[in-house]
């Protein structure tokens, strides 16, 4: 999965503007660096590995909202730190005739999206991070079976509280964006490089 994120927090400007974001690069996140500290949008690594997994552990980009408050490599993330990746969207790929036809998946009034995500401190020092992924809902599910966790406006705040851990309590609170505001368009396939990374790539193209 690929992100479109571009200025999305109007009191905070963004250096540039990026149309490729790949995993395995730095990206943008708002997070609380430790409990105590204050809210900071700062850039970690897209790629999860906690300070005490062994060298050969895996490296996921991705962890699903089946397992994440369960699973031991990634429950203490989503108990302590939790963050939010800001994106204009999140591309994704249709088989169509023995082919993968790219789409941008956003929000109808071109809003920025929330994505959920949890982060830890890598055996390097470094933040990485991993983003929450469900069921796709509404026309994602036309794209691929899976997708991002975007959560709605009011559900910001709760989902980085550091104090908030308990589970079900943050079931309760933090809710998904409405599967109604989402559209999506084919785009070029040199989204399909990294190294491609322009304006051309969110516009439409004809499927």
């Amino acid at each position: 999965m690929l992100i479109s994120c571009v200025d999305v927090l109007p009191s905070i400007a963004l250096t540039r503007s990026r149309y490729n974001v790949a995993p395995g690069t730095w990206i943008t996140v708002v997070r609380h660096p430790s409990d105590d500290a204050p809210l900071v949008m700062d850039q970690v690594w897209w790629g999860y590995r906690p300070h005490w997994a062994k060298e050969k552990a895996p490296e996921p980009i991705n962890a699903t909202v089946e397992k994440v408050a369960t699973s031991n490599y990634f429950k203490g993330a989503f108990a302590h730190h939790r963050c939010l990746v800001p994106a204009d969207g999140w591309y994704e790929w249709l088989p169509v005739d023995g082919r993968k036809q790219s789409h941008l998946l956003c929000r109808e009034d071109s809003e920025p999206i929330w994505l959920a995500g949890i982060w830890s401190e890598r055996p390097d020092g470094k933040p990485g991070c991993a983003m929450l992924t469900e069921p796709a809902r509404g026309v994602a599910k036309e794209i691929h079976p899976r997708m991002p966790l975007a959560l709605d406006e009011e559900s910001l705040e709760s989902w980085l509280d550091p104090h908030l851990t308990d589970r079900e309590t943050i079931r309760q609170v933090v809710h998904h964006l409405p599967a109604d505001m989402l559209t999506h368009w084919p785009v070029s396939t040199r989204v399909n490089k990294p190294t491609h990374d322009d304006a051309d790539l969110i516009e439409p193209i004809a499927s």
